[in-house]
């Protein structure tokens, strides 16, 4: 390999491991005018400059996007591959749906707001159960046992609360 400024001049071989190709592609690329800095013949070997050549490749490549029949069917391709994966993704939500696997935003915001106000009842009724027990106690042990029982009390009541099913009234199809 020979330096010459830019790129190394290389010979068939060279430029194919360059490219990453085999040298048959090398011979294409060649009848598609790709530049040569020496033709081979016997004895004489093919010299490729690599500078040139890659920018020749991407020249081409450049060129073969920006023809109209190209970037139409790179277009139609790429619409064709979104549409695709859209209806994938459609039909996986409505198999998972079907599962009972999702919800609905709205109703996993009901259901959630509901378990809130079941726990902040059950929470707030505390004081009114435990203050007959705790009044004239003086004992901080006791005292804050009690509050702590009754607390696990109302959030277990509150884990045990029924609600019914919030999406069942949405008209989501």
């Amino acid at each position: 390999m020979a330096h010459t400024g830019k790129g190394l001049v290389v010979n068939r071989t060279g430029i194919a491991d360059v490219l990453g190709c085999s040298e048959g592609v090398i011979d294409r690329y060649v009848r598609e005018r790709c530049p040569v800095q020496q033709r081979g013949s016997r004895g004489k070997a093919w010299e490729f400059n690599t500078a040139h050549v890659i920018k020749w490749l991407r020249d081409k490549d450049r060129a073969q996007q920006a023809t109209p029949a190209a970037a139409e069917s790179n277009g139609l391709k790429t619409l064709q591959q979104r549409k695709l994966a859209a209806e994938t993704e459609k039909a996986e939500l409505e198999l998972a749906k079907a599962k009972g696997e999702v919800a609905l935003i709205a109703d996993f915001e009901r259901a959630q707001a509901l378990v809130f106000a079941a726990i902040r009842t059950n929470v707030l009724n505390v004081p009114q159960r435990v203050v007959l027990q705790l009044l004239g106690e003086t004992n901080e042990t006791r005292f804050k046992e009690t509050l702590r029982q009754e607390l696990a009390a109302a959030l277990e009541q509150s884990a045990k609360t029924q609600f019914e099913d919030v999406g069942n009234d949405s008209t989501g199809d």
